[in-house]
This record gives C-alpha cells, sequence and structure tokens, in this order.
C-alpha cells in the first residue's frame, strides 16, 4: 500500500507540473481521495490521518499564517530582502489568474495533497507500522524529493531566490545546486510540518501552507510596484 501510494503521489506531481498544471486541483483532489482511501484500507483512522485537534489547531494555524505575512511584510519592506519577491510565475500573471492560484490552485492543487497526503495518509500509514520518528523521516524526504520539478522552475522565474538557494550569483546560476537547495530546505520545512501534525492536526499545517503559498502571490505583486534599489547589482554581478 505504500509503494502505490508514492506511485500515486509521483503521477500527480508529474501531471501537475508537466502535463496539465491547470488540471492541478482536479488532479490533487482526486489524488488525495485515492490516498486516503489506501490509508483508510490498511486500517489507519481518521484520528491517525491528522483530523483531530481542529479548534485548537486553527489557532496555532491562525497565529503561524499572521506570522508569515508579517515576515513577509518585513520583507517587502526591506530594499535589501525585496528582490527575493520577485517572481516572474506571479508577475507575468493577469489579476484574475493571481486570484486562480491563491485561491484556487494553491489550496485545492497544492496544500490538499501535499498535507492530507504526505502528513495524513502517507504520515499514518508509516506511523501505524514504524512509528513516529520513521514516518517524520521518510515522509519529510519524500516531501523534499516532490519539489524537484518546482525547483527547476523556480530557478527561472526567481533568479534573486535561486541564487540565495544555490548560494552563487544569479549570472552563474547551478540549476543543481538550486535543486538541491530547494530539496533540503522543503524537507526541512516538511519535519516541522509533520511535528505541527503530530500536535495540533493538519489543520495547523494546513493553514501555514496556504499562507506560505498564497500570500507570495500578493507580496510579489506588491513587490513589484516598490522600488528597487538593488535591481542594477543583481542584474549585473561583478
Amino acid at each position: 500500500m505504500l509503494l502505490r501510494s508514492i506511485a500515486v503521489l509521483t503521477a500527480a506531481n508529474i501531471l501537475n507540473n508537466k502535463i496539465a498544471p491547470r488540471l492541478g486541483p482536479l488532479t490533487s483532489t482526486v489524488a488525495t481521495a485515492a490516498l486516503v482511501a489506501m490509508a483508510r484500507r490498511s486500517g489507519v483512522s481518521w484520528k491517525e490521518l491528522g483530523f483531530e485537534h481542529g479548534r485548537r489547531g486553527a489557532v496555532a494555524g491562525g497565529v503561524l499564517a499572521a506570522a508569515v505575512a508579517g515576515v513577509y511584510a518585513a520583507g517587502v519592506a526591506m530594499p535589501r530582502t525585496r528582490p527575493l519577491f520577485h517572481d516572474d510565475r506571479a508577475l507575468s500573471l493577469s489579476r484574475a489568474r493571481v486570484l486562480e492560484e491563491a485561491l484556487i490552485q494553491v489550496p485545492l492543487g497544492t496544500v490538499l495533497l501535499e498535507e492530507v497526503g504526505f502528513r495524513g495518509a502517507l504520515y499514518g500509514m508509516l506511523r501505524r507500522r514504524h512509528g513516529t520518528a520513521a514516518a517524520t523521516a521518510v515522509s519529510s524526504t519524500l516531501f523534499g524529493l516532490w519539489h524537484i520539478l518546482p525547483a527547476i522552475d523556480m530557478a527561472r522565474a526567481n533568479p534573486a531566490l535561486g541564487a540565495l538557494t544555490a548560494g552563487e550569483s544569479p549570472g552563474r546560476l547551478d540549476t543543481a545546486r538550486v535543486v538541491a537547495g530547494s530539496v533540503v530546505s522543503t524537507a526541512a520545512a516538511g519535519v516541522l510540518f509533520c511535528e505541527l501534525r503530530r500536535r495540533r492536526g493538519l489543520v495547523t499545517p494546513v493553514m501555514l501552507h496556504l499562507a506560505t503559498n498564497s500570500l507570495g502571490y500578493a507580496f510579489a505583486r506588491l513587490a513589484a510596484k516598490l522600488p528597487d534599489p538593488g535591481a542594477e547589482k543583481i542584474s549585473h554581478p561583478k
């Protein structure tokens, strides 16, 4: 059942990133339903899937979402970090498409599958058989690998963030290093999300993840309207 779950996640990842990105909400919803069904068939209860601590989880998630908004606001306000928000994936979209991404694609196409899939079904099955540490390690590692395809797009769409991840100037970006950095950072985020899920249920990492991704579109648009004193330095590294 575990290998089948990984196969479902792999297929959804390829469909969402390479074949039919606009159908992400549909693909992810179907994949999530399949993963939950697999977990339930293997004996995982709803509580083990993370559907618990609703009110406490929502409160904790709201606090974390507000913290994300504060960090983003500070990042956009400071000229040194503002270029990190200049992402062509957001800036090239119309206002209607940005709303679609933030309100439909991210919640249903990204967060639903990643949280219920990795921190719900996959984590629940692994924890039931191998314990909490193994469930966290394996699901977080797979979560990091899940971001290989998005990392390649990120390197092309956001040179400043790609340079930060790779540790090189934008003129000498090494895509492999960008991808490796993204895999490591998202795997680490997966560990955090697993711990939040263990303590407060799925709703907490869902709200944090949703705020991180959806607010990114809003702050990318805001950053584009503000002056960028570092643009020349970033565009023409010495």
